[in-house]
């Protein structure tokens, strides 16, 4: 298992953003399964309601995105929230992060768990907190 970010589960979703790293990323989860913060929903439907208003995408694009992303074996963190006010707002201060974003840090740090993220910052606090990216975003 590892913790799969926004940024590499939309980039699978785009195809001009696709690779065959994230093709193999999507394999990958597919065969050990992902853990996600509580946030990750709603960062991804905020980025593809933000690309139907703009004309990247259109309703049925969006709505296939969302069904192919409920088949994959991805859970949710049941305690994202318990530590938001702690430990996850300390990694964003100390990192330079949002604190979306450094609760996927703060997770795969609990976790022991692989990130998976094409976030250049995001990845830069891995590295920095000794937390391991996946093989396939770590460039």
């Amino acid at each position: 298992m590892l913790v799969l970010d926004r940024s590499a589960t939309l980039a699978w979703l785009f195809e001009d953003e696709r690779t065959p790293a994230l093709e193999a990323l999507l394999n990958r989860v597919g065969d050990i399964g992902a853990v996600v913060p509580s946030v990750w929903c709603l960062e991804v439907a905020n980025v593809l309601q933000i690309a139907v208003r703009r004309g990247r995408i259109d309703q049925v694009f969006q709505d296939a995105c969302l069904k192919d992303l409920r088949l994959l074996p991805v859970s949710t963190d049941p305690e994202t929230h318990l530590h938001a006010w702690n430990e996850t707002l300390s990694l964003a201060a100390r990192h330079r992060l949002t604190p979306y974003d450094a609760s996927y840090l703060e997770l795969a740090k609990r976790r022991g768990l692989e990130l998976a993220t094409l976030d250049r910052n995001l990845r830069r606090a891995a590295e920095t907190a000794g937390v391991a990216l996946a093989r396939e975003t770590a460039q």
